[in-house]
């Protein structure tokens, strides 16, 4: 029995973080719109109803499927202001990366939106930002993962006055099923939506308005006149000049199926190394979150995110070797370091001791790190068969809100490292490694599969979990996303301060007692969850089957998730 249904339908379906969000899409949808026009709805809807997780002016990675089986990865992420010290960090701030406007990077989330549109799209700018500019003016209930994320943020947003006055009404957090509103963000949304319709009836051209709104008009100005008096360094310049890069995908064969990523600019391909190191040692024959089972997973996963520490970073300007990674002679070396009965009890080292050891990791022994709260996600899949995969993100409690606009600059340069030495080491003009990480697989049968997370480095160990709960022990969607799942922590956080908490393994409270203690005496140092828990992300999919015409969609019970299909 699952808490939620698996929502079926033949014509099309949507998943989102938030269920208005969901209704956002679908309303699209069933006036005519495709896949992308969908997506893009939801993801704008996504950050005016979990301002505490995405942000109009954040990130948002994108992967786009066509039906005639074109795939394009929008690089939805932005990069160091271009006059920014690459040694400033380590110069100035004790190799720390300080809240406020230094960890700004250049807003993407915009640009990638529109850049959907304008490629694949049918709809106007104003068209699918309707829902969110609603939403934001009239307001929403207060669910109670918003009041208990602002709330344990609160003395974070009491630091600028601009954060206070919105998240924190009255001098508090808002409670569950108070109204929501935030009419500066609003504005801005509309705006953006009135210079799209002041263009006049061509699409292309309404879309090319609504970009200059935001990157070369009023909104960009009043950007950066806070980083200027805040101390930035993100300039008109910078604004003027980002575009959302048109990235190559990483793909790989597995059981026939095909597994579709984005680049290493993110850690999407170490849920690629991941599966291939599975599928290496093996997982037939062992139950479903059976200690022999978990114990392999785990593992496996160890030594992909160890690899990430080790390679990842913006690939315009570090030397990924992704081939390399995914060859299978070195898939096979790399799992010869598991052990069945012996957890690695910290980050395995690299083969032949390539890449670069991890230094900026703060080893701790004490509790796990308070998670920043800032990804959501959405996906589409349309009547014609087109899939949309987006996983838009940026918090607001560590840096500020745009006084007048609702918005903050996209503080990611969080997942930067203060030593331009390391693969995701800051320098200007350079993208910060990536958390969210959309994700899409074409089944052996022709069906598509889009599917992702919130949960920063849980990331790809919630979508790892899920997918093999579905291609490899047959559940439905649903019962495949709400099953209880682990997370490891045995790896530097991508988070600053980049905390490290070797042999660290989280494990729902599900997971029975027997199997906790057998992973214990294998020297996995156990975390107990509650049974279910926000920490282990919130997974939507959705599911076609080309042989019966039938779409299937999930969505996570862990968070305000919800799907629909018709």
């Amino acid at each position: 029995m699952t808490y939620r249904p698996t929502v079926y339908g033949t014509r099309h379906a949507i998943s989102a973080g938030h269920y208005l969000a969901a209704s956002a899409g679908f309303s699209i949808l069933e006036a005519g719109g495709n896949a992308v026009d969908a997506g893009v709805a939801a993801g704008l809807a996504l950050a005016v109803l979990q301002p505490d997780l995405v942000n109009v002016a954040g990130v948002a990675p994108i992967l786009i499927r066509l039906i005639d089986g074109t795939v394009e990865s929008i690089a939805g992420l932005g990069w160091w202001p271009k006059a920014l010290p690459a040694d400033l960090f380590m110069r100035q701030h004790g190799g720390k990366i300080p809240d406020g406007v230094l960890r700004t990077v250049v807003p993407a989330a915009p640009d990638a939106w529109i850049t959907a549109l304008r490629r694949h799209g049918t709809m106007r700018f104003a068209d699918v930002a309707a829902s969110a500019i609603r939403f934001a003016a009239e307001g929403f209930a207060v669910y109670p993962l918003l009041e208990r994320s602002i709330g344990a943020h609160a003395d974070e947003y009491r630091r600028w006055q601009s954060n206070a006055a919105l998240f924190l009404p009255n001098g508090r957090a808002p409670r569950t099923g108070e109204k929501f509103r935030q009419s500066d963000l609003a504005r801005t949304l509309q705006y953006m939506a009135d210079q799209d319709r002041a263009a006049g009836p061509d699409r292309s051209a309404g879309l090319d308005a609504a970009h200059h709104a935001f990157y070369r008009g009023d909104i960009a100005r009043a950007i950066v006149r806070l980083q200027e008096q805040e101390g930035g360094y993100l300039s008109m310049a910078d604004m003027a000049e980002y575009c959302s890069a048109i990235e190559p995908v990483v793909r790989r064969r597995w059981r026939g199926h095909e597994l579709i990523t984005c680049g290493p600019w993110c850690q999407g391909p170490a849920l690629q190394e991941a599966l291939a190191l599975i599928e290496h040692v093996g997982i037939d024959g062992l139950a479903h979150n059976a200690a022999d089972y978990l114990h392999r997973v785990v593992e496996c996963l160890n030594l992909a995110l160890a690899d990430r520490e080790y390679y990842f970073g913006d690939p315009r300007v570090v030397d990924v070797p992704m081939d390399w990674l995914l060859d299978p002679a070195t898939v096979a070396r790399r799992a010869a370091a598991i052990r069945e009965n012996q957890a690695f009890g910290a980050m395995p080292a690299p083969l032949d001791g390539a890449g670069r050891p991890a230094t900026a990791g703060e080893l701790s022994r004490g509790d796990l790190p308070r998670i920043e709260t800032d990804t959501s996600y959405c996906c589409v899949v349309d009547r014609w068969g087109n899939a949309f995969s987006a996983t838009p993100s940026d918090g607001s409690a560590n840096v500020p809100v745009v006084p007048g606009l609702g918005i903050a600059a996209s503080g990611r340069g969080s997942q930067s490292r203060p030593d331009p030495l390391h693969p995701a080491g800051v320098a200007p003009g350079k993208r910060p490694r990536l958390t969210p990480n959309p994700a899409l697989l074409v089944t052996e049968g022709g069906g598509v599969m889009p599917f992702g997370t919130p949960g920063g480095d849980v990331q790809i160990q919630a979508m790892l979990q899920v997918l093999l709960n579905v291609m490899h022990f047959g559940m439905d969607v649903q019962s495949a996303i709400e099953a209880p799942r682990v997370a490891s922590y045995s790896f530097p956080s991508s988070f600053a301060p980049f905390e490290y908490f070797p042999g660290r393994l989280a494990v729902e409270g599900r997971i029975g007692k027997a199997t906790r203690d057998d992973l214990a005496l294998r020297g996995h140092a156990i975390q107990e969850w509650p049974e279910f828990t926000w920490l282990a992300g919130s997974v939507e999919m959705i599911l076609t089957d080309r042989a019966s015409g039938m779409i299937a969609a999930g969505a996570d019970p862990r968070r305000p998730a919800y799907a629909i299909a018709i």
